[in-house]
């Protein structure tokens, strides 16, 4: 069984040629609000990051892969974070940059692809994700692959001025 391969996309490690990629994503303010980010990154410290990119997920709690087409071109990305082995759960989140990539089914295939190598390859017993209670597109999506609300966290975000709801998504793996 091949994990990280779909039809559409794969799910692949970061490489230094990523730096370019990620310091835009990183840097676009319009989901600051999704990823609590409050200022931008620089080059260096992306850099950095993606120096660091190859250490274990035991020993930094996370894992953050590129959504890639097969003509190799960077999508999005999507992470493993909080990365819990003793009570085997993990938080999961997605972002596919171009709003022309949006809505073609490449989310919905890497997200699947993940759930699939958490259960499969890590042995996670759960996977949970946080979702402002506006972003529809992202309840819709967690809700097709099977997460469930388990609850609503009230102002729990500050942003521009406004507290905003957020929900508390799970996936237990039976």
């Amino acid at each position: 069984m091949i994990t990280l391969k779909g039809a559409y996309i794969y799910l692949r490690a970061l490489e230094p040629e990523d730096l370019e990629f990620v310091h835009e994503v990183e840097n676009d303010e319009s989901i600051w609000e999704i990823s609590n980010t409050q200022a931008p990154f620089s080059k260096f410290l992306i850099k950095q990051y993606l120096e660091n990119a190859h250490k274990d997920i035991y020993e930094v709690k996370q894992l953050r892969l590129v959504i890639s087409d097969y003509n190799n071109q960077p999508l999005g990305l999507i992470d493993i974070f909080d990365f819990d082995f003793k009570n085997k759960r993990a938080g999961i989140g997605i972002v596919i940059k171009q709003q022309e990539n949006r809505d073609k089914g490449y989310g919905r295939e890497a997200l699947q692809l993940l759930i699939n190598y958490s259960f499969v390859h890590l042995g996670l017993h759960q996977l949970y994700c946080n979702i402002s209670e506006e972003n529809k597109a992202s309840i819709k999506l967690f809700t097709k692959l099977g997460f469930k609300s388990v609850g609503l966290k009230k102002d729990w975000n500050y942003n521009n001025g406004i507290y905003k709801n957020e929900y508390l998504f799970q996936l237990i793996n039976n």
